[in-house]
């Protein structure tokens, strides 16, 4: 199961949200038939998707997009997350391979592109208008891009941890953890967290040995962290796509439009971005809109 967990560090100062997000990564690469390169940065940006909901959003009603282009053979990415846990998301090019970087890991920052922007669209209940921020994209490796929109849009410095390791079978790791320095946060605990960030192995290799909460105690070595809530909160790629929602979707088109699906296909077929699933709509269910939108 994917979860996430939620806590302060120094006396409060430091807030700290990390997801283990191994099995939702995996689901969605299975769903997308994505590439090593484009599951690692769909994954990333799943997970940053669910932190920032925890960060960014007050009620569960609220949801967040991220949108991220940076013009890249990637295409492009979109996710969409809430606090209720479900999180989805998509590559516009789940095929894309470039070449490894020098040190043999996978070039998220190469296939997603620095020429473009790092976008959040949150969306406040009841029925707020969407409020658009972003940043200019500065490396295209997706961890390093949040910190930069939480310290210019939102003006709280953090650290943020994302990561993406997989086998021959499919994804082995995924998760991340974003540490914010809070008002009246203590610099000296500031200095201790990056220190304890710069001398502690990568994520997702502490992943594989190691619990998520024990790596957070790790980290905050010397900090005191203090978990906010006893069980951990769960998380899963869930889409919302229905064959209600696809039929109100080809109510836009005009009847002769839905006339020609059934004369040149025998039906329509539908296939949604978010999740990859297929809907056949048959003649008869057209029919019975066209009669519908007549009325």
């Amino acid at each position: 199961m994917s979860f996430l967990i939620r806590g302060l560090a120094a006396n409060g100062g430091i807030r700290v949200v990390a997801a283990d997000t191994t099995e939702l990564v995996e689901v969605a690469r299975t769903k997308h038939n994505t590439s090593p390169t484009a599951t690692a940065a769909l994954g990333r940006s799943l997970t940053a998707g669910a932190l920032l909901s925890h960060v960014l959003l007050k009620t569960p009603q609220d949801g967040i997009t991220l949108r991220i282009d940076g013009g890249g053979p990637l295409g492009g990415i979109t996710v969409e997350a809430g606090l209720d846990g479900h999180v989805r998301g998509f590559v516009r090019n789940r095929d894309i391979a470039v070449p490894l970087r020098e040190d043999g890991k996978l070039n998220v920052g190469a296939a997603v592109g620095r020429d473009g922007d790092f976008q959040v669209i949150r969306t406040m209940a009841p029925k707020g208008e969407p409020y658009v921020s972003s940043v200019p994209l500065m490396t295209g490796e997706i961890a390093e891009d949040v910190s930069v929109f939480l310290a210019n849009s939102e003006q709280i410095n953090s650290a943020v941890l994302l990561g993406v390791y997989l086998e021959t079978e499919g994804v082995f790791q995924a998760g991340g953890i974003i540490f914010q320095a809070l008002p009246d946060a203590d610099p000296a605990a500031l200095d201790l967290l990056e220190a304890n960030i710069r001398a502690h192995s990568s994520l997702t290799d502490a992943m594989k040995v190691r619990a998520l909460e024990d790596i957070v105690r790790d980290l905050c070595w010397g900090l005191e962290f203090q978990l906010l809530s006893a069980d951990p909160f769960p998380l899963s790629f869930t889409c919302s796509c229905t064959e209600e929602r696809i039929l109100h979707a080809l109510s836009y088109f005009d009847e002769a439009e839905r006339e020609a699906m059934i004369a040149e296909d025998g039906g329509a077929e539908a296939i949604c971005q978010w999740c990859n699933k297929r809907f056949w709509i048959t003649p008869d269910q057209l029919r019975a809109l066209n009669v519908q939108l007549r009325n």
